[in-house]
């Protein structure tokens, strides 16, 4: 009897996942016309909150499947474009990989790698971030970022009564999520014509970048009312510079992800609201989607908007809100 290997997730804390991987006996009913499948699957980067959690329900939905394994990996930067190309070229080259599932960090030039993995014969699956173009037969599983960031944008004007300056603090110009995210934000401000965009600045994804270029913004602009940062390490140093300069619950900072330290500022009240993801459902729709396809199953995919919650201090501890937090494959968010 054929052995393979399969991974099964344990999730070790709301920062990190871990994942064992073990050796189970293949009693058949696996993989139609081809054997076991092996998949990779590639985040925008590896050691952040949100990948960890993509990654808890990628294994979780491989951990399923008896004959599917699954090869995690990524660059640690969502910034390395030219890094997780390679690497993504390296994975095809090996010729083992029946599926590849990833995150683009540049819509434009990851474009050739879905191409060239087609052109192999190699399934492919986007989550959280797709392609331009983007192949109709290549599925999206991410969330609605125009509709999510645009909910954000309301709530910002909620809580400043409609009137206010604002600052935006995009993270990766060119990747497609941070350029739906600036529509939904700009779209919502459209709506609200009481509040004036003073500044828009990258943070190129990095902690340290936000820091520096919240804190000039702040400099510039003290009568500032309000941040909108689009990603965890945008949030996190937007947030830490607010602090800093003795503003907090003054400036209102409003942003994506719910990593540990995001959670705390907005406990501590230096953050008024958080879009909450669903990366468990983001990286176990893409694999099953993978695994679908590769059979040739002839099941609709299921919608592939994964859903967005906007958290904030009074609703952080409900049991749906902490399901998202803390997510395990023996007890999924929704």
């Amino acid at each position: 009897m054929k052995k393979v290997l399969t991974a099964t997730c344990v999730l070790l804390s709301v920062a990190a996942a871990g994942c064992s991987v073990g050796v189970r006996e293949q009693t058949g009913g696996g993989v139609q016309q081809g054997g076991p499948i092996k998949l990779a699957v590639v985040p925008k980067a590896i050691g952040f909150d949100f990948w960890e959690k993509v990654r808890v329900g990628a294994e979780c939905a491989g951990s399923k499947h008896p004959d599917v394994t699954i090869h995690w990996d990524g660059v640690h930067a969502e910034s390395d474009v030219s890094g997780q190309q390679s690497l993504l070229q390296d994975l095809l080259s090996q010729g083992d990989v029946k599926g590849l599932v990833y995150a683009a960090t540049d819509a434009k030039a990851l474009a050739d790698i879905t191409k060239s993995a087609q052109g192999r014969g190699t399934t492919v699956v986007n989550m959280d971030s797709g392609t331009t173009p983007q192949p109709p037969d290549v599925p999206v599983f991410a969330t609605n970022n125009v509709a999510a960031a645009e909910q954000a944008t309301d709530a910002l004007a909620e809580q400043l009564g409609g009137q206010g300056k604002v600052a935006f603090i995009e993270f990766q110009p060119g990747t497609s999520t941070n350029e739906t995210r600036a529509e939904g934000f700009k779209k919502g401000l459209a709506k609200h014509p009481g509040l004036q965009l003073v500044a828009q600045q990258s943070s190129d994804s990095d902690y340290n970048r936000a820091l520096q270029v919240t804190q000039d913004i702040l400099t510039a602009n003290p009568d500032l009312n309000a941040i909108y940062a689009a990603n965890e390490p945008s949030v996190l140093g937007a947030a830490e510079a607010v602090r800093q300069a003795g503003k907090a619950g003054q400036v209102k900072v409003i942003g994506w992800d719910t990593s540990e330290g995001e959670i705390q500022g907005l406990r501590d009240g230096v953050i008024s609201g958080l879009i909450a993801q669903n990366p468990f459902k983001m990286g176990y729709a893409s694999v099953n989607a993978a695994v679908a396809k590769i059979r040739g199953s002839a099941d609709p995919l299921p919608d592939p908007d994964t859903g967005a919650v906007l958290i904030t201090k009074q609703n952080v501890d409900g049991p749906d809100v902490q399901k998202l937090l803390n997510p395990t494959c023996e007890n999924p968010p929704a």
